[in-house]
């Protein structure tokens, strides 16, 4: 059902004056913008702090977002921490509607307000009233999800308690785009189905059915487990007693308890029994046979453990820091009396794990049972959306507490390796896995097909159709960023990063590194962060935790730098601090830029998911020099028409629309090296600036924001020999490219009276024709074959043609006569 707050539970917001924005901007230390412009972090500098001294928080959000009277901010919680910080959250709500994943949060001690950060959505003039019953949405979700069977049709004794209930929300349709698609007004539901196995938030767009999005509840961590006495040797164990007997059953002493069950080999939880011994000795003699019996032990230390961690290093109680109960199932077999369940997950209540089969050994060793409870602990704080980019680090932070669990359980609770294998902290399922060294590599990502760098080698592409079918977005595979930073933080370590950046990293320990870490997630990020706001994020932890320019801030930022995310804190160039706008490219189906090419720059690529970060590369310039910048796209197939624009910010002022600052805009359909010359000018700013290229099959676009097809790429330049200060004005013009011909739609003869000749690039051959007239109306009385389009039975006018090859739409006018 839709689900609204009155007016009296909501902070309102109006609109802001020119004259306050002014005010408000002279109390800004730093505001950090994210790829849609709006701030991620805003830092208050001595005058802001006392200027929001007591103000309420509805009042520094109204005047630091331009929130309008459409825009609430409803309260979520306020929690302080060890540090006297006030943290309170809010969710975003348009005309009463929640807007999902977009949540921000006001920072405060003492009563002044130190920063606010988070992500929020400007919407403006959306549609809330929906055009699809709640019913119709809940039967598109389940044809989308295509289980065979749900939770609420079996004969488990609460299964009515998990039939979906629909609720409307506004969400961002990730067809569109993998990470910036539309926002939507859509259903919402939390489908559990029962075979096969699977549960995830389904959102229906409300006006036409389609299936925006899905959020993963059950984390498919096919490279996860959790541990038993198998692996961890012989353990002291808190549980309970029973008529008869001992059974895996923790009272009160660790929250509301740690309890474990046996599923029997079956999928049902209610059907679950517990685990009894008759003297709590429990022998390897009676529970290492041929069921696993021994594995039901490591699940319930593996729990302890981790609650314990939790609450001793961070002073968290439990997942959800309420003390919830951890409850575990060991012995789940999706198919009763199957071959064995490959896989572990919380499934947004409970762990479950199976016994394995072929590729792994019992799913519950001690670091997959901590990175599986991580999952919920992120789902009770940042509760990052499970695809793409906020999937990775869902995943990396998971695998990160699951190696910092297994790191304080060896050292502070005495854990020893009892299994097949050794324990190894940088390791993740080391002890189950049968065919090769473990799941993924924390050290050396790339060891076993991680990448170890943002977009780097093994990096897989993000994607606006994430599914179990490809990993939600390369989840498992690109959280190796992450989990290589954590390492790096840590550990320390020297060398040279794939973008050819040198770099030093003094490591601060795995509980210093565990404690920024913390915070970054549980007080910074939101649903949507990205790899770049994680940084923002790491770096503002560290600062709150040790304070700025201490050595934890300086590792924390040149961990980032090692995997290629932002700019080294010192020993190498960095990129210019000027904040820039975004552009990128929102499909690469057809066409890249695969070579960029000056001075010491020199970059090949597939396609980069529409935007490609290098400003860890740069190159020197000297002021008054000419220059030779190559370049050139890669195409699927097809050689289309592209439109190249480079442009460099001589005077530093972070736009790239100054005179002279565009050096190169041209267009080609060639395949081969393109270049350009341009010089210098006298008067560009000494020091590193923003070199930015831009590739489009559009001509109209321009150095921000987003495009249809094509992709931007962004690189260091340091200018030498020029003016110490930056210019008040440049002079240059653009370099045309020059040495290709640029190939679109032909149309002739053009004005026509009976037919017309169409030409696509390429001699390609045309698989659709549409005309439309000046008001855009689809016209008929025309037919078209073999290249040819008869125009005879048109009226007189001006029309417009829609040619398609198959891969894109090609647009020219032409004028019957």
């Amino acid at each position: 059902m839709k689900k609204q707050y009155s007016a009296a539970a909501l902070l309102m917001f109006g609109a802001l004056a020119t004259s306050a924005q002014a005010q408000d901007a002279s109390r800004i230390q730093t505001k950090v913008l994210g790829e849609d412009n709006q701030p991620v972090l805003v830092q208050f500098n001595a005058e802001g702090k006392m200027a929001y001294r007591g103000a309420s928080s509805d009042q520094v959000l109204r005047q630091q977002l331009g929130l309008t009277t459409a825009d609430q901010m409803v309260q979520r919680s306020v929690e302080t921490d060890q540090l006297g910080f006030t943290h309170q959250k809010f969710a975003q709500y348009y005309q009463g509607i929640r807007v999902e994943h977009a949540d921000y949060t006001v920072h405060a001690k003492g009563g002044v307000v130190e920063s606010i950060s988070g992500d929020f959505e400007k919407i403006s003039g959306l549609n809330i009233t929906p055009s699809l019953s709640e019913k119709a949405a809940l039967a598109a979700a389940t044809a989308h999800v295509g289980a065979s069977k749900y939770m609420w049709q079996t004969n488990e004794a609460d299964a009515a308690t998990f039939r979906p209930a629909g609720e409307l929300v506004i969400v961002r349709d990730n067809r569109k785009s993998a990470e910036n698609g539309p926002l939507v007004l859509a259903w919402k539901f939390n489908v559990y189905a029962a075979e096969p196995i699977s549960r995830a938030f389904v959102y229906v767009d409300a006006s036409n059915g389609a299936v925006v999005m899905t959020d993963a509840i059950i984390k498919h961590a096919a490279a996860t487990g959790t541990f038993a006495t198998a692996y961890s040797g012989s353990r002291t164990i808190a549980d309970g007693t029973t008529t008869g007997g001992y059974f895996l059953r923790e009272g009160t002493t660790r929250g509301l308890g740690i309890e474990t069950y046996n599923c029997k080999k079956g999928n049902s939880y209610t059907a679950a029994t517990d685990f009894v011994d008759a003297d709590n000795n429990w022998t390897s003699a009676e529970y290492n046979n041929a069921n696993f019996d021994n594995v039901a032990g490591d699940a319930h230390v593996g729990a302890q453990a981790t609650y314990d961690y939790w609450k001793n290093v961070h002073g968290r109680n439990s997942y959800n820091n309420a003390g919830a109960k951890i409850k575990s199932y060991v012995h789940f077999d999706d198919v009763p009396g199957g071959a064995g369940y490959e896989n572990a997950y919380w499934n947004g209540s409970v762990m479950t794990y199976g016994d394995g089969a072929t590729r792994f050994r019992p799913l519950t060793a001690l670091d997959v049972c901590g990175h599986e409870i991580g999952h919920a602990v992120c789902e009770t704080t940042a509760n990052l959306t499970y695809a793409n980019e906020s999937g990775a680090m869902n995943e990396g932070l998971s695998d990160i507490w699951g190696a910092s669990i297994e790191a304080y359980a060896v050292a502070n609770l005495g854990f020893t390796s009892g299994g097949v294998k050794a324990k190894s902290t940088w390791l993740i399922g080391e002890e189950i896995d049968k065919q090769q060294a473990a799941l993924r590599s924390m050290s050396d990502p790339k060891s076993l097909g991680q990448p170890a760098y943002y977009k780097g080698q093994y990096w897989v592409a993000t994607t606006s159709s994430p599914s179990n079918a490809n990993d939600q977005g390369g989840v498992h595979t690109n959280s190796g960023v992450l989990n290589h930073w954590y390492y790096i933080l840590a550990v320390g370590k020297s060398g040279t990063n794939e973008g050819g950046g040198t770099y030093a990293v003094t490591g601060v320990g795995i509980d210093a590194a565990a404690k920024i870490t913390y915070r970054m997630e549980s007080v910074y990020m939101t649903a949507s962060s990205t790899y770049a706001q994680a940084r923002t994020f790491a770096i503002q932890a560290a600062t709150d935790l040790y304070g700025a320019g201490s050595a934890q801030v300086t590792a924390v930022t040149n961990a980032w730098f090692a995997v290629g995310v932002g700019a080294a804190a010192g020993g190498t160039t960095p990129p210019p601090t000027t904040t820039y706008c975004t552009v990128k490219g929102t499909s690469q189906s057809y066409e890249w830029i695969d070579l960029v090419n000056l001075g010491s720059i020199n970059r090949t690529s597939a396609s980069d998911a529409g935007y490609y970060n290098g400003t860890a590369l740069s190159t020197s310039i000297a002021a008054g020099s000419s220059q030779t910048i190559r370049f050139s796209a890669g195409f699927a197939s097809t050689a289309y028409t592209e439109y190249f624009k480079i442009y460099i910010d001589y005077n530093q002022n972070g736009v790239f629309t100054d005179a002279g600052e565009t050096i190169v805009s041209g267009s080609s359909a060639s395949t081969g090296t393109l270049s350009g010359t341009f010089t210098v000018p006298a008067t560009a700013k000494n020091g590193a600036t923003r070199l930015r290229i831009v590739m489009s099959d559009a001509s109209a676009t321009t150095s921000c924001g987003t495009f249809s097809y094509g992709e931007a790429e962004d690189y260091t330049v340091n200018i030498t020999g020029g003016a110490a200060l930056a210019p008040a004005t440049l002079t240059g013009e653009a370099t045309p490219i020059g040495n290709e011909l640029a190939r679109t739609l032909e149309v002739y003869p053009n004005p026509a009276t009976t037919a017309i000749q169409l030409l696509l690039p390429g001699n390609a051959e045309a698989t659709s024709v549409v005309v439309t007239d000046i008001r855009g109306a689809r016209v008929n009385g025309t037919s078209f074959s073999n290249g040819t389009l008869q125009i005879g039975g048109l009226a007189k006018g001006m029309y417009t043609l829609s040619v398609s090859d198959g891969q894109k739409v090609f647009h020219q006018r032409f004028v019957k006569e």
